[in-house]
């Protein structure tokens, strides 16, 4: 867990330097740094969280019912990667949105309120319980509906309001 939380406020530190330096350049008339700004803001999409997390729901499901030699495979090769990748996605939107509101752009809050943030929440809480749920057999086959019903919801669902 503290490997995530240092991983998460390096990526989210290094993210809001980079976006600092791109939005000064931009501030001193250059185009290089609206160009360097763009590609920081265009990776930086809540709406990136649904379908990274439909594939982790889809990992975290085999690992409910596999045995225990290739749920260890499913989790080292596809759940810890995506676990990671949004850590990094989410620290990289907050570190932008640090540097917004440091260099006094406002409009920050509506963008932390996104409610799509919701699905790394969801990943990393079923990340950190998982050997909890492989333990009990019960749970395991409760999250195995929970895990294919969330499955299908991120991948078919288009979740428009």
């Amino acid at each position: 867990m503290s490997k995530a939380f240092t991983s998460f406020g390096l990526v989210a530190v290094l993210t809001a330097l980079l976006m600092a330096l791109s939005l000064a350049v931009a501030k001193h008339g250059y185009p290089f740094g609206a160009v360097g700004a763009k590609r920081l803001d265009s990776i930086a999409d809540a709406g990136t969280f649904i379908p990274l997390a439909s594939v982790y729901f889809f990992s975290a499901l085999l690992m409910m019912v596999l045995p225990i030699r290739a749920a260890g495979i499913v989790l080292t090769h596809a759940a810890d990667a995506i676990f990671w990748a949004m850590i990094v996605l989410f620290a990289t939107i907050i570190g932008c949105l640090a540097a917004r509101w440091a260099s006094g752009q406002g409009g920050i809050l509506p963008a932390l309120l996104n409610w799509r943030f919701l699905f790394v929440a969801a990943v990393v809480g079923c990340h950190l319980f998982m050997n909890e749920l492989r333990r009990n057999i019960l749970l395991r086959s409760l999250f195995f509906v929970v895990f294919a019903a969330a499955t299908l919801a991120c991948l078919f669902w288009s979740f428009t309001i």
